[in-house]
């Protein structure tokens, strides 16, 4: 067996936490930020993904603050965060409330006056002048070349850097898919016996599989947007799935999500793109075989599409009106076994209802635990009938407390765009 299947222990009913340091608080600070871990863990916040704390490039910067994507050193932070004792204390603190704490890697490209750009020039890719340049357009950065051997030793020690100096547990990898899988899995085969890392990529071609323990879903987000905007079905939401399922059999998992830093600051929030039908879609996200990932501030709930390029704080009020809503699920997932990712002993039910075309319903089993989902995705009114025998007993809803006998089940009685989760 390929020992990159071999997933950290702790991966299987665990959650992510995008953490936007920049917009998270005014200061903007790892010292900052470190104040809200007491309230995140209370959360059930597990795994906290921080985008790139390294320095940002001034050359050909966008904005007033710059890219978090346009890496100008990787083995030192950005100045407007602190410094990497600062960030190595955050993560003992992360650590002591038993989070753990993965980074954002950006191996496709930096930004123009990254100090290899002066010190190791070739390990840069060149255009027909003999200029940098950046195949996808981007202006603020140029290609790396994974051609050169020597970037490969100098890239993976950069990663070992915050491995050894600060005892992260995994990297969040930057659309992997633009840079050779063979890379990865050299970085794999060489930081893995550093230390048993979670290694997510930013894409979701089935050969990346090989090496990330998870991938993400982006064709999901945007099947659950336009489903919102009546242009998909119920079918069309299965249909994705399934493709996802077939990775899943060789055990690696998926990541899902209704928002995160690229679409809350160039589409919106998931209010924007998904209106009524967000909040039931994010217990979706929470409730099916994967890994659940929030984005800062989504327990506010955060409306603001959030400036990318320059400071634009969200906008926290002091209360928290999605605080319980997410314990609730997230609570669910680690004490259920039925809801751990990739789990052998873990079958899921697709269900069906009398209203096919508008409730989304599934049963979790592991051995005797059970979890039911039943959401209704339209706009009316539903008395729900569940229609099959695999559901059976007494369960209770997480939410409510409430106990239910499917046994004897009567109609069921769901308002537009509402969510029932049980569990026994």
């Amino acid at each position: 067996m390929n020992s990159f299947l071999r997933h950290v222990n702790w991966s299987y009913d665990t959650n992510i936490y995008e953490v936007n340091l920049r917009q998270y608080t005014s200061e903007g600070t790892f010292d900052a930020f470190a104040k809200e871990l007491p309230r995140l863990r209370d959360m059930g916040v597990e795994v906290l993904w921080f985008m790139p704390i390294t320095p940002i490039s001034v050359e050909k910067r966008l904005g007033t603050l710059g890219s978090y994507y346009s890496c100008s050193d990787y083995t030192a932070t950005n100045p407007e965060y602190g410094t990497v004792e600062d960030f190595k204390n955050l993560v003992q603190s992360a650590h002591l409330l038993e989070f753990k704490v993965i980074i954002d890697w950006v191996a496709n490209h930096t930004g123009w006056d990254h100090r290899w750009t002066r010190e190791y020039p070739d390990f840069y890719r060149k255009n027909a002048e003999g200029n940098f340049f950046d195949a996808n357009g981007w202006e603020d950065v140029i290609d790396l070349n994974y051609y050169n051997s020597q970037l490969r030793k100098e890239m993976i020690e950069s990663m070992r850097f915050w491995i050894r100096e600060c005892n992260i547990d995994g990297f969040r990898c930057d659309m992997a898919m633009l840079v050779p899988l063979d890379f990865w899995r050299q970085a794999r085969a060489e930081l893995d016996p550093e230390k048993k890392l979670f290694w997510l990529a930013e894409c979701e071609l089935d050969a990346y599989s090989e090496v990330f323990d998870a991938l993400y879903t982006w064709n999901f987000l945007h099947a659950m947007e336009a489903y919102w905007r009546k242009e998909k079905t119920i079918l069309d939401l299965d249909t994705i799935l399934k493709s996802y399922d077939k990775v899943s059999a060789v055990s690696k998992f998926h990541v899902f999500f209704t928002t995160n830093h690229d679409e809350n600051s160039h589409s919106g929030s998931e209010y924007d793109r998904m209106g009524d039908a967000a909040k039931v879609f994010e217990v979706l996200c929470c409730t099916w075989n994967g890994i659940p990932l929030i984005y800062s501030g989504q327990e506010l709930p955060n409306m603001k599409r959030l400036k990318f390029f320059d400071k634009d704080t969200i906008e926290w009020t002091g209360t928290y009106a999605l605080h319980e809503f997410y314990k609730t699920l997230l609570q669910l997932r680690k004490r259920n076994s039925a809801m751990r990712s990739g789990d052998p002993a873990s079958t899921i039910y697709r269900l069906s209802t009398n209203a096919n075309d508008k409730i989304f319903a599934f049963l979790r089993k592991n051995h005797e635990e059970e979890v039911l989902v039943i959401l209704n995705l339209s706009a009316d009114k539903i008395s729900v009938q569940m229609n099959d025998p695999v559901v059976k007993g007494h369960f209770k809803e997480v939410f409510a407390d409430d106990i239910f006998d499917f046994d004897d089940m009567k109609p069921m009685d769901m308002p537009p765009w509402s969510f029932l989760v049980f569990e026994k």
